[in-house]
């Protein structure tokens, strides 16, 4: 597949990094020559310099012969126009745009995006997916990350085990004896920096962080299991009232009326402007640092605190000090990928890089076969894939222990109908089944065959 990728920042960058791993022809383009020259340099992608909305750059680019079209530069305006070139003068087939602009989104515009207007096939707002990725986590107390599958029916969720853990060295294979009747798929173990797709034999260690697919009304049974308890957050304070901060509040405010909201912002515009938007919760303008505004806004008796900032270091220093002054859970948004590795031993209980949810949008509408969503780990060592069983499929007929599923991939849930099945030895997938599956970033190919139409499906 031929693609353009227009922005070479970090969301730029790490697209065309992993489509070109995949054997994908990828052209960059970008204003930075140094930007696009490096990425060429370290990965086996082409560089092309001007504005991703000229037509003549583009034309450079390859548009002429490209498949799909994503445009991810810092400029909303440049990505549409990129995508209305790209259809109107190079009939590209797919052009997906990251927009920020929340003007451009209200929903009575929604009629802007067509062909017969602005030509985009897929809108990527990172402060909107952000915002829902977090809500979705505040939602499962304890867990680091959870992403829902087949209309949020089944969830993949990650936890950290802690020495408490009730099933702590116990071989996965007893714990399906032991436990009947637990509707959960344990798909991945995050060991020392790397995870691995286990095997019946191996055990649980503290420490480890571990991925479990289940169906939604058994994921706190599940919890249970793994050792977390945590009841659901009531006192919530989140510093920052930006894009995302605000929608975080609204969706608290819409969908957990019981919560006590409290929203920290340093400005005095954003805090006036988010106290209009919301309905209930208390806004104070201040510094998310400053250790008085922090006990006023009830951080020792909070259950959890959000930083939200747009800058890092605000951020992860705000967090640190909640949790000193009693905050149960801390959750931090950090771009710079450089703190990743850093972030647990400080004491920081989950972050979200915005980097990393718009990344698995975006590939959602790349991968190819059957792929109705997908879910890549913040680290992008693997993907969550929900696809359709098509009839051609290898997976279909057959019971689970006779297909030989390549090294990597790991079935951890499959529903039929109402029905949710968890994958045993002897299940046996149907046309039309929705399969939820991890990969890891070596097998994504594998995937996508297990889920593409075959000449015979015809």
């Amino acid at each position: 597949m031929k693609v353009i990728v227009c922005g070479a920042g970090q969301v730029g960058s790490n697209i065309a990094r992993e489509l070109s791993r995949e054997d994908n022809d990828v052209t960059v383009v970008d204003r930075d020559a140094e930007a696009v020259n490096r990425l060429s340099d370290l990965h086996d992608l082409k560089a092309c310099v001007g504005w991703a909305s000229l037509p003549d750059v583009l034309e450079r680019a390859g548009a002429a012969e490209a498949d799909m079209l994503i445009a991810v530069t810092y400029s909303d305006e440049v990505n549409m126009v990129a995508c209305q070139v790209a259809h109107s003068l190079f009939n590209v087939p797919t052009k997906i745009a990251r927009i920020r602009a929340q003007a451009y989104l209200k929903p009575h515009w929604q009629g802007l995006y067509s062909d017969q207007n602005l030509p985009i096939d897929k809108i990527i707002s990172p402060e909107i997916e952000v915002a829902a990725a977090v809500e979705r986590q505040l939602s499962v107390p304890g867990a680091l990350e959870m992403a829902p599958f087949v209309e949020d029916r089944v969830r993949l969720v990650g936890v950290r085990l802690d020495e408490n853990c009730p099933v702590l060295n116990t071989p996965l294979r007893a714990l399906t004896e032991l436990f009947p009747k637990l509707e959960a798929t344990i798909v991945g173990i995050r060991r020392n920096g790397t995870l691995l797709v286990p095997a019946d034999e191996d055990m649980l260690l503290g420490r480890d962080e571990v991925y479990f697919v289940a169906s939604a009304e058994h994921v706190a049974r599940a919890m249970a299991l793994f050792g977390h308890e945590e009841p659901e957050a009531r006192r919530i304070v989140v510093a920052g009232a930006g894009n995302i901060g605000v929608f975080l509040a609204e969706k608290i405010e819409a969908d957990h009326p019981s919560v006590r909201l409290k929203v920290i912002e340093y400005s005095p515009e954003r805090a006036e402007a988010a106290a209009e938007r919301l309905s209930r919760s208390v806004v104070m303008r201040g510094s998310a640092i400053d250790i008085d505004l922090l006990r006023e806004a009830g951080i020792a008796t909070a259950e959890t605190f959000v930083a939200l900032t747009n800058d890092d270091e605000v951020n992860i220093l705000a967090s640190l000090l909640a949790k000193r002054l009693g905050c149960g859970k801390v959750v931090a948004l950090v771009n710079n990928p450089a703190y990743d590795t850093l972030l647990p031993s400080l004491g920081i209980d989950v972050a979200f890089n915005p980097r990393a949810t718009t990344v698995s949008s975006i590939l959602t509408q790349v991968r190819r076969g059957r792929i109705r969503s997908l879910y890549a780990l913040g680290d992008g060592s693997a993907e969550v894939v929900e696809a359709e069983a098509l009839a051609t499929s290898s997976l279909v007929g057959h019971p689970l222990r006779e297909i030989n599923l390549p090294h990597g991939l790991i079935i951890g849930a499959v529903v039929r109908g109402p029905q949710v099945i968890v994958p045993r030895g002897g299940t046996v997938i149907e046309a039309k089944d929705r399969v939820v599956m991890l990969a890891l970033k070596g097998q994504v190919k594998a995937l996508e065959k297990l889920f593409s139409v075959r000449l015979e499906f015809f």
